[in-house]
């Protein structure tokens, strides 16, 4: 399916140049579609949701694993089919060869966050149409592919980490923080379009910052300091929901947990701890220290009892022996995460870890998903089931002549649960509710608005 904003699904548009666009991948491939498709709209290109309605098919692909690159290519493929006229952008564009290899009639191929040269190779291919401002009109906030209640905030570009099962840091580079007054001012803008949550993501959220070591930006005419804990400490001032995903275990991520126990942010942290076994996180070039990290985590529930915790994890990562996975399972037991994903290990081409001794049997690696995911889910129920009888808030995702749909503060759009009400009707998407909630599942949740 080829994305068309919105706003735009109901105009009719004359003598303009159409363009398709496939976005895949993470949110903050994403959130890079959101920039490319603004800088074409304001340029007055159309996009249009059928191949055979666009001059050309921009796809934004993901490389990060096996299954990924192999998504990418059959995307790249069925718009080679479809229409013919073909950009390839993103994670996998980093690795050229290996695109043209199986598609070699794709026009031009460039890597993560390259807009400009994308919008380039646009130029070359499909000109640019004549300006007309009642027909190219662009949103403040620019184009956007969430809903419009909620959005990505991308803070950072790239990764100082090396972790070995991972070659991001080879597609996105090292780290490179934004300045801090513009992710403000795209925040404020996202806020004043009527979006009430906001995800900031990155490859590694608590190290905004570092590489400009710290340094001291301006908004709104005050100094603010180019951190996580500060930029926290200004998006709550903006009066909706702010939601942290891929947070690495920094020490300064215990100073805004207080920022969430006073409701200045979402009491969740997204946190990607991949193992628990030292010695399989120390083959990860993760941090190791497991018993730290547990003393963390009973401090942070001591100050904000309504934390919610999502992390990550591996199975069948090279050299993971039945002795390494039990401490994996023993650590959920003792960490009762609230949200959790397993992936099993998959090589990636380019990655540290296919260098490893003693890969693990396929049939391995899904007994241990097997039973990781067994022991998760019924971690996932109890803690669901202590909410039953309490009184949440709730953001409203769908609704239609059966209920509605939304999200607690517990829960991000696409990754965790919902929250069920049905025979609610006149509720509106994008409204926050108080509702009671009535009954749970392992993932779910079933309530009433008071």
């Amino acid at each position: 399916m080829l994305y068309t904003p919105r706003f735009l699904s109901n105009v009719q548009y004359k003598d303009m140049s159409k363009i398709g666009f496939l976005s895949l991948g993470c949110p903050k491939n994403l959130v890079d579609s959101e920039r490319i498709l603004t800088e074409l709209r304001t340029e007055g290109y159309q996009v249009v949701p059928r191949y055979d309605d666009a001059d050309l098919v921009i796809v934004n692909t993901c490389g990060f694993i096996d299954s990924a690159v192999q998504e990418s290519l059959e995307a790249i493929g069925e718009a080679l089919n479809e229409n013919g006229k073909v950009i390839v952008t993103g994670c996998l564009g980093a690795k050229e060869s290996q695109i043209r290899e199986v598609h070699p009639k794709v026009l031009e191929i460039t890597g993560p966050h390259s807009y400009e040269q994308v919008l380039s190779h646009v130029h070359r291919y499909v000109p640019k149409p004549r300006h007309n401002p009642f027909l190219s009109l662009v949103p403040e906030q620019g184009v956007k592919l969430t809903p419009k209640h909620y959005a990505y905030l991308k803070i950072s570009e790239g990764c100082n980490h090396r972790c070995t099962f991972c070659i991001i840091p080879s597609m996105r580079g090292d780290l490179d923080s934004r300045p801090i007054g513009n992710v403000l001012d795209e925040a404020k803008r996202l806020v004043d379009s009527g979006v009430k949550e906001l995800l900031v993501i990155s490859q590694d959220t608590s190290a905004y910052g570092v590489d400009v070591k710290h340094r001291t930006g301006f908004w709104n005419g005050a100094p603010v300091k180019t951190s996580m804990v500060s930029l926290c400490e200004q998006l709550a001032q903006l009066g909706i929901w702010v939601r942290l995903h891929y947070v690495y275990p920094y020490p300064h991520v215990d100073d805004v947990i207080p920022l969430m126990a006073e409701g200045k942010i979402l009491p969740y942290l997204d946190i990607p701890l991949q193992h628990a076994s030292p010695r399989i996180l120390k083959l990860m070039k993760r941090p190791g220290a497991v018993e730290r990290t547990l003393e963390r985590i009973r401090r942070w529930r001591e100050i904000c009892p309504d934390l919610t915790l999502r992390s990550t994890f591996i199975v069948g990562f090279p050299g993971e022996t039945e002795e390494d996975f039990q401490m994996l399972l023993d650590f959920l037991k003792q960490a009762r995460l609230d949200r959790v994903g397993c992936f099993k290990y998959s090589p990636v081409e380019g990655a540290g870890a296919n260098q490893l001794p003693d890969q693990i049997a396929e049939e391995v690696k899904q007994q241990r998903y097997d039973r990781f995911m067994q022991l998760q889910q019924q971690i996932s129920a109890e803690r669901l089931q202590e909410k039953v009888g309490r009184e949440i808030l709730v953001l409203i995702d769908e609704t239609d002549e059966e209920g509605a749909i939304g999200r607690s503060m517990s829960d991000a759009p696409e990754i965790d649960g919902a929250v069920y009400l049905n025979g609610e009707c006149g509720l509106k998407v994008g409204e926050v509710v108080r509702v009671r909630v009535e009954h749970a599942d392992e993932y779910d949740l079933w309530g009433s608005r008071i």
